[in-house]
This record gives C-alpha cells, structure tokens and sequence, in this order.
C-alpha cells in the first residue's frame, strides 16, 4: 500500500484495503467471505479488550451453552481466532503457542458453528472454517508494512508446515531465496 487513498465511507475504506490485500497476497475470496471479512474488521475497531481474551477458555465455555448464545460465542471465537492469526501473528510466540493455535481453534470454532445451525447461515461458517487460512493471510498482508515482514523465516516455516499458508510459503520463498518443501500434513 504505498498510496492513501481515502473512500467515501468506512465500508467502503476497509472494502478496498481487503480486496488490495486479497490482490497482494493472490487469494481469491467471495462476495460472502469479503463481506464478512469487512463487517468483521469494523466490530474489531470497537473493541481493543480483544488482547486480553483466553480463545480456548472461550471456546469450552461455548460447548456449555446451547442455541443463540452458543452460536454468538463460537463466532466469537472464531472471528477472534482470525484476527490474532492475521494482525498479531507474534502474539502466539508470547503466548508460548504456534500460529497454528489460533487456526486451529478458529476452524474448529467456525466449522463447529456450522454443524450446530439448521438454516443458510452454515454455509457461510462452513466457508469460513475452510477458507480461515486464505482469510488470514489476507489479515497478514494488510498488516505487513513495506520492507517489513509480518513473520520471520521461523514463524513463516511454522506456518506453511502446520496449515499451508500460501503467503507463508512465498514470504519464506522471500526471506531464504530457497523454495521449501511441501508440509507433511495430514489437517487438508
């Protein structure tokens, strides 16, 4: 992003950040995904007590709960999950886990959500929980600044191997000058 360029509305402004970032890091998201990634971004700016938040705590207190409040509290999870995992990448390496964590909690989250509603709305968790790892590399490349890597060659390693993040490979592809092997996984 190397021009400010500003839109009519706030939509507007985090709709074209998404689709420049979506562009930079060539991931192709729907209408549906897009959509709730700029809806997701613009609840975040409201609420800077995420940090503090304990995802896992969160997510068995969901699987306590039943009907809306349950669906609330896995969406959080989820959305919370993907906002760690493509803002604060680094915030893992403090809390002592992989980046890997909050992906997984984040499917897990959203995939759950899905299975736990009878109506069109799975679709869109489902969608979510499969293309969590797209989303969040879209996440990284809004955060990335210019010369100035959103993960170091460790963390992009960890990356690539635990979930395949295709930005992860390439910016590791960038930091080392090597192509790495494909991960040994068996998540996908």
């Amino acid at each position: 992003m190397t021009d400010l360029v500003l839109e009519p509305t706030s939509t507007a402004q985090w709709q074209a950040l998404v689709a420049e970032a979506a562009q930079r890091c060539d991931c192709r998201l729907d209408e549906d995904l897009e959509s709730y990634l700029v809806f997701l971004l613009m609840r975040f700016i409201k609420r800077p007590d995420l940090a503090g938040r304990r995802m896992a705590m969160e997510y068995l207190h969901s699987l306590r709960v039943t009907g809306q409040l349950q669906l609330d509290q896995l969406r959080d999870v989820g959305d919370q999950c993907l906002l760690f995992s493509g803002f604060y990448p680094r915030l893992a390496e403090r809390r002592l886990v992989r980046v890997a964590y909050f992906v997984d909690l984040g499917r897990s989250a959203y995939g759950l959500a899905a299975e736990r509603i009878r109506h069109a709305g799975s679709d869109l968790y489902a969608a979510l929980a499969s293309g969590f790892v797209g989303l969040m590399d879209v996440l990284q490349a809004m955060r990335a600044l210019p010369g100035e890597p959103a993960l170091d060659a460790l963390a992009a390693m960890e990356l690539w191997q635990d979930t395949g993040s295709r930005a992860a490979r390439r910016q590791l592809e960038r930091l080392t000058g090597a192509t790495p092997l494909p991960p040994d996984r068996g998540r996908h």
